[in-house]
């Protein structure tokens, strides 16, 4: 079994969001997408008073009609900052017979660096990395952090960058929604029109728990 986690605050999750995770299960033979709310995500504080279960409640709204695709609030069952290794690790622990594919956008690519035991993201599963709008990645070895290059070669064939755990970074040329979550919570937060930006359903959820009224 082949399973892709995605992570992120989704506050709110939108188009984007759906449409990076159904090109990475189509493209990566994917049986199941699980997207995975950051409880207290470390690298930028939480915009708003935005409840973890609020944005759990609009993912499971988003992507209800997808059956591969999954809602885990395995963040916000545990303390502390949501470290992405040790979601990973967890769900190493629940399925150990299946491969786990990492989803993140080319910008969280050119960033990993920065977090926290990133070394160890690379021997535990592998990745999936999409191409944001403008931020396309033409040498995924050279975007790694120096000290971890060595354990990497590129395959000319696969086109993928092997680790020496046998787990692979896959660069995908997606369809380039640029959709931003802030941009949302402004027209949303003045009373505009956030349709064809979110689902209907997340689009309703939040006009009607004025999730974004508040605090703009």
């Amino acid at each position: 079994m082949n399973i892709g986690l995605m992570g992120g605050t989704f506050n709110p999750v939108h188009y984007a969001h759906l449409r990076i995770a159904e090109e990475a299960r189509e493209m990566c033979v994917l049986d199941r997408v699980i997207f995975i709310p950051a409880a207290d995500p470390p690298h930028k504080a939480l915009a708003g008073d935005v409840s973890f279960q609020s944005r759990c409640e609009m993912v499971s709204l988003a992507i209800s009609g997808n059956k591969s695709f999954e809602l885990s609030d395995i963040e916000g069952q545990r303390p502390g900052k949501s470290y992405s290794i040790d979601t990973i690790a967890a769900f190493r622990a629940m399925y150990p017979m299946a491969r786990i594919f990492f989803i993140i956008g080319s910008d969280s690519f050119l960033e990993i660096g920065l977090w926290h035991r990133y070394a160890e993201i690379f021997e535990s599963c592998s990745l999936i990395v999409l191409d944001r709008p403008g931020l396309k990645i033409s040498d995924p070895l050279s975007a790694l952090p120096a000290v971890i290059r060595g354990k990497f070669e590129y395959n000319p064939v696969s086109h993928l960058l092997e680790h020496v755990s046998g787990n692979t970074v896959q660069l995908l040329e997606g369809c380039p929604l640029d959709i931003s979550s802030s941009e949302i919570r402004r027209l949303a937060g003045a009373g505009l029109s956030i349709n064809y930006l979110v689902p209907p359903e997340v689009e309703a959820y939040i006009k009607q728990q004025r999730i974004y009224n508040e605090w703009l």
